[in-house]
């Protein structure tokens, strides 16, 4: 009886290390960022309010706050509190690559979570609901994408919004004229200079450049939505210990209310004049992915 209780303690010594060591029983992200002692946080630089450069030179948002929060979880699992961040630009055209390689870590901006290229990385839970628009100058004539018959739209190269509006445009028969250009800050400069009649991206950028622009009140943001866009925070495929730790960082959140306040502190209105409350949909979402532990 005895021999048999020291088997039943001796394997229950061995489940509970297990569970406490999640870590190592190896994650190839926390490895080769513990190795290194260093983090790479990709991050957009003009993506008004996600992740953007600020006074200070730095990056700054709503998905920065929530990265640095996955941050500190990963100093703590790992155990180097003093863990260094080397910060990486990305673009719409790089993020992707950057990730499936292994440049970066984990990508902190307005990124949406499709299947396509979830087979190449992985997201964390959707931050933030939103979808394609138009942005133009007031008195254009445009309010929807019919609107664009035989015009210019600027649409950033390898977006989601660029097959929203391509796809709608070819279902509907609308004759579009298209500028591809590299990023938002490229976009909106062709339609404040006229090379482009409108800017097509998702509905809360184009409020981060309208209120960022010279001329607020000379430009609006209108139509149906073209696409359905969950942001989420990109890392790495094929670990899924290191996806949970951010899955379960965010879930913390999200039950807590947290993430309600980070919200509230870039959109409500935010420092760049962005007036947007929770929807209802984002709303239920956060409570559907507040996961119990």
């Amino acid at each position: 009886m005895i021999k048999k209780i020291s088997l039943v303690a001796m394997g229950a010594t061995l489940l509970v290390t297990a569970a406490t060591s999640v870590y190592a029983e190896g994650s190839m992200v926390l490895d080769r960022i513990k190795e290194r002692g260093t983090i790479n946080m990709g991050h957009r630089e003009s993506s008004v309010p996600f992740s953007y450069i600020g006074n200070d030179g730095k990056p700054q948002g709503y998905s920065i706050d929530l990265c640095m929060k996955f941050v500190d979880a990963i100093k703590a699992e790992i155990e180097m509190p003093d863990l260094k961040i080397n910060l990486v630009p990305v673009t719409s055209q790089t993020r992707i690559a950057l990730m499936a390689n292994g440049t970066i870590d984990l990508e902190c901006g307005s990124t949406t979570n499709n299947l396509t290229r979830q087979k190449q990385v992985d997201y964390l839970p959707t931050t933030f609901i939103t979808g394609t628009k138009i942005a133009s100058k007031k008195g254009s004539g445009i309010t929807e994408i019919e609107d664009l018959e035989g015009k210019t739209v600027a649409l950033s190269l390898g977006t989601t919004n660029e097959k929203a509006i391509k796809r709608v445009a070819e279902a509907n028969g609308i004759n579009i004229k298209t500028l591809m250009v590299k990023d938002h800050p490229q976009g909106w400069l062709s339609v404040e200079t006229g090379r482009a009649d409108a800017y097509a991206s998702d509905d809360v950028l184009l409020y981060g450049l309208v209120s960022k622009s010279k001329n607020p009140a000379d430009f609006q943001v209108t139509g149906r939505f073209l696409s359905f866009d969950p942001y989420g925070i990109m890392v790495p495929q094929n670990d899924s210990l290191y996806r949970r730790l951010g899955t379960a960082t965010l879930a913390d959140m999200m039950r807590s209310g947290e993430i309600h306040k980070i919200y509230d502190k870039w959109f409500n209105p935010g420092p760049t004049g962005i007036n947007m409350p929770m929807s209802d949909t984002l709303r239920t979402a956060f409570e559907i992915q507040a996961l119990p532990h």
